[in-house]
């Protein structure tokens, strides 16, 4: 998959997914959210972790108003018809993924943007890079996953802040705030992201019930966690990679995983 609005590669078990509109700093379409729910679905039949980045020097400017989803002439214009179809599938489809998620950001993550990036499950951003709720700004509320992704990962009250003033959240003060992971010189991000995609492609098959037990732990009451460690556990303890790693225990070596 290439040459259209999402490029896709394989490199070392890792699905490397690219956002390529540059000419409108990959303004989010919902031909762009459908070809990036395609490498989605692709990604979890043949690699072991999914890194989405971008062409150009921008993440993503957020949704394409000039895509001609809508008419502004038409008083019953919706405006969100695109979430329904295209991304809140996509980001459920994020949130259920069999393998780790990762996000590299440069510069604007903006609008839906800012919550596809917000999404993975490590984000690695670079020094210009930004995080931008700026639905304010043309009369829209927030989408993308951002009302919970925010308030989840930063709280009610620092949420509301992005949400209501659209203020550009630097990646300094969104690493300071726990909204993201790593902090790198810009033209380090693709290089240092992929080296932590990697090492997750490396890891064992454990890794997706993992990310399983803490997108639940944010929503379950703690009874509820508990069910859900012990059904996960379950599933870990009959995978190949647990029989690998216990053997590699016993004879004092590095385990070789391999994602069964």
């Amino acid at each position: 998959m290439s040459g259209g609005l999402v490029d896709y590669t394989l490199e070392d078990g890792v699905a490397i997914v690219r956002l390529n509109d540059p000419a409108t700093l990959n303004a989010m379409s919902d031909a762009m959210g459908a070809e990036l729910r395609e490498a989605v679905a692709r990604a979890q039949g043949e690699a072991r972790a999914l890194l989405i980045g971008s062409h150009g020097r921008a993440f993503c400017s957020g949704a394409n108003l000039s895509s001609g989803s809508f008419a502004m002439d038409d008083p019953d214009r919706d405006v969100g018809s695109g979430l329904e179809a295209v991304f809140n599938p996509l980001l459920l489809d994020l949130r259920n993924s069999a393998i780790p998620v990762l996000s590299a950001v440069r510069s604007a993550a903006a609008g839906v943007g800012c919550g596809l990036a917000l999404a993975a499950d490590l984000i690695v951003a670079g020094e210009s890079a930004y995080f931008y709720q700026a639905f304010c700004h043309v009369g829209l509320s927030p989408d993308g996953g951002s009302s919970y992704l925010l308030a989840r990962a930063i709280g009610r009250v620092r949420a509301m802040e992005m949400m209501l003033l659209g203020d550009k959240l630097t990646a300094a003060v969104a690493l300071d705030w726990g909204l993201i992971n790593r902090v790198v010189p810009d033209d380090q991000v693709d290089a240092t992201a992929l080296a932590l995609a990697v090492r997750l492609a490396r890891g064992p098959r454990s890794l997706g019930f993992i990310r399983a037990a803490a997108w639940a732990g944010a929503d379950q009451p703690f009874a509820e966690a508990l069910d859900s460690e012990r059904v996960l556990q379950r599933h870990s303890g009959r995978t190949d990679d647990f029989a690998e790693g216990v053997a590699a225990f016993q004879h004092k070596r590095k385990p070789d995983f391999q994602g069964r």
